[in-house]
């Protein structure tokens, strides 16, 4: 019968030995770190589509209310979006979250006899958002 000396020595040994992982555990972590993240990517991509459309409903909120303001003002629509930054209606022209550029915005004229060349104002992106419509039709 081995006494408790010895049993200590030889667990001891077996553990004191190792010095790290093997491949094979490696090899594990490394796969079901990769399935999680595969798992996860494509909720993070929504979530950031999601935050540019709320960025784009804002923008448009926004916009089409100093086009309201500007009209209010001056009984006319404006010329062009520059027209409301040089009035100082907004510090600059917001950029279209989805073309990342200013410019890209497609200006909509008035109907009828008013005057001025922008009464909207929509996304020049074609792409299509999560609920379906495209988001220059917002």
């Amino acid at each position: 019968m081995p006494n408790s000396a010895t049993i200590q020595h030889s667990s001891s040994t077996i553990l004191g030995n190792r010095q790290g992982y093997t491949l094979i555990e490696m090899m594990i972590v490394v796969s079901i770190i990769s399935i999680l993240a595969t798992m996860a990517l494509p909720s993070f991509q929504k979530s950031l589509v999601r935050a540019k459309e709320t960025n784009l409903r804002r923008t448009l909120f926004i916009m089409r209310d100093t086009i309201d303001q500007y009209y209010a003002d001056h009984g006319s629509y404006p010329g062009s979006l520059q027209d409301l930054e040089t009035e100082k209606y907004i510090r600059q022209i917001p950029m279209d979250p989805f073309t990342g550029n200013s410019d890209s915005w497609v200006t909509i004229p008035p109907e009828g006899f008013a005057e001025g060349n922008v009464y909207d104002v929509h996304s020049g992106s074609n792409l299509v958002g999560l609920d379906g419509t495209p988001y220059n039709e917002w």
